[in-house]
């Protein structure tokens, strides 16, 4: 009995959790041409053919910015057009890269783009993957304030969608040979380390209960 008290109160304290969690609302400009380029976007690239960017999450997937503060990535996230010199992704399309969340150093959360509409983070995934940005770097370690905000916000969001999977960014490419995966370029693939093998250690740490998966 003592045993089943603690499992039911502690699914009641993450409930609490999650319901309580604070979401600052910073929305970039999802314009009538944004929206124009992320259909074009999803047909070319996942061969969807869509009246509006919606998407059904079934992933979450964790990165890092590689330096700057939340307002500066924020500015680069609000132009429609990726710039020149990321030649490798500007060839695939002009659409510029953003995302759904932006987690300060101190753990604060904002949301720059509503989870049920696309956002290009992650290829091959971005027609069902949510994706969370965390301010710093591999010279600049993610904070354990980030840490814990991003299991609350993963937890958050597991709650309102039928999410299955949490992976960094730098372990998307377990997903290429995968039903999941839809690219229709097999060229298109760039390498990547965030947000770092021990922050997803620290991270799935505190979501075992939920059983989420991170490969298919």
């Amino acid at each position: 009995m003592n045993k089943l008290f603690q499992i039911l109160m502690l699914s009641f304290c993450f409930l609490v959790q999650a319901q309580n969690i604070k979401i600052v609302q910073k929305p970039i400009d999802y314009s009538k041409e944004k929206i124009k380029l992320s259909l074009e976007y999803m047909k070319e690239h996942h061969g969807l053919d869509q009246k509006t960017p919606k998407i059904t999450p079934k992933i979450i997937v964790l990165h890092y910015t590689a330096g700057g503060t939340v307002e500066s990535n924020f500015k680069y996230f609000n132009n429609l057009h990726l710039e020149n010199q990321r030649s490798t992704l500007k060839k695939q399309s002009s659409l510029n890269v953003s995302s759904h969340y932006i987690i300060d150093r101190d753990g604060t959360i904002y949301q720059l783009v509503d989870p049920e509409l696309f956002a290009r983070h992650t290829i091959g995934l971005n027609y069902c993957a949510i994706g969370v940005e965390n301010i710093g770097s591999k010279a600049q370690p993610l904070t354990d304030k980030q840490v814990e905000a991003n299991a609350e916000l993963v937890r958050f969001l597991t709650k309102k969608y039928p999410i299955e999977y949490v992976i960094g960014h730098s372990e998307y490419g377990v997903f290429r040979n995968s039903k999941l995966w839809k690219e229709s370029d097999p060229k298109y693939f760039t390498g990547k380390a965030d947000p770092g093998d021990e922050f997803m250690k620290k991270v799935r740490s505190k979501l075992t209960d939920l059983k989420l998966k991170n490969q298919p």
